[in-house]
């Protein structure tokens, strides 16, 4: 599968290269045996995590050794750099060692907050998303946009797990929206985050998110037209929740939650 941009120099082309050395790394352990550790935090990590997000350090190493880069498995260098890469290289863990292959790699780099360029890939479905800021959002080679509904009623709404035990107030948002919407489901994680990307889904909710899990899908959303924000409604990828839309229900979809746009979605 070919890039989809030409300039081996460009970000673009850059995130999409390191998204799939880490991914391909991973997919070498996906339905293997592994041992399945618990973190700090209770999720779990496996040696595909870390191998995978290793291989994408030291890639980042050789041809950007001046940035910074921050991973979820094996943390932060250079955190006084200007610009960093950001690295999830399984989202999806729980779903990557059960065998179900809707799980991804997420890269991302940006300057301060602005994200400048992410790519996201499926190496179990061999899907590639890759977006940077005036390129557009490109979908395995081919320019991709989120879909033109504009009635929840038809809508088809996703979540990671609709349960949302650690905020009720997330719960009973996510309840309004579901309930208005033709379809509800929660394929989850970044897969549903390219669902609405590529216009087969119309929203997709995260009550909790890390800035890994956020940053390489923000460019992604908002280059192939749509709205995101977390869950106040602020254009953010660092907000701690995510809501992605199309751009006809963003503004309803959002009061159902429980929120409002209140500011800069359309930068």
């Amino acid at each position: 599968m070919s890039s989809a941009f030409e300039s081996a120099d460009s970000l673009a082309g850059a995130v999409e290269r390191v998204a799939r050395l880490a991914g391909d790394m991973a997919l070498r352990y996906y339905k293997s045996s592994l041992v399945v550790e618990s973190k700090a935090d209770g999720s779990p990590v496996t040696i595909a995590d870390r191998n995978a997000e290793q291989a994408a350090r030291a890639w980042v190493e050789r041809n950007f050794p001046r940035d910074g880069v921050l991973g979820e498995e094996l943390g932060i260098t250079r955190p006084e750099a200007p610009r960093r890469w950001i690295l999830d290289p399984i989202d999806g863990t729980k779903t990557f060692v059960r065998g179900v292959p809707l799980w991804g790699t997420l890269v991302a780099v940006c300057e301060g907050d602005e994200i400048l360029a992410g790519a996201a890939y499926f190496p179990a479905l061999d899907e590639m998303l890759v977006a940077a800021r005036g390129a557009g959002c490109w979908w395995n080679g081919a320019r991709c946009r989120v879909s033109s509904l504009a009635a929840l009623p038809e809508a088809t709404v996703v979540t990671t797990d609709e349960r949302f035990a650690a905020d009720s107030g997330h719960l009973a948002g996510w309840r309004h929206l579901s309930g208005k919407a033709a379809i509800a489901r929660s394929w989850g994680d970044c897969y549903g985050y390219l669902l609405v990307a590529t216009g087969r889904a119309e929203v997709m909710v995260d009550g909790i998110v890390s800035p890994w899990d956020a940053a390489a899908l923000m460019p992604i959303v908002e280059e192939a037209g749509g709205v995101f924000t977390d869950w106040k409604g602020t254009r953010t990828a660092f907000g701690g929740s995510a809501v992605a839309t199309n751009q006809g229900v963003a503004v309803e979809s959002r009061l159902l939650l429980g929120t409002g746009i209140t500011r800069d979605v359309h930068a």
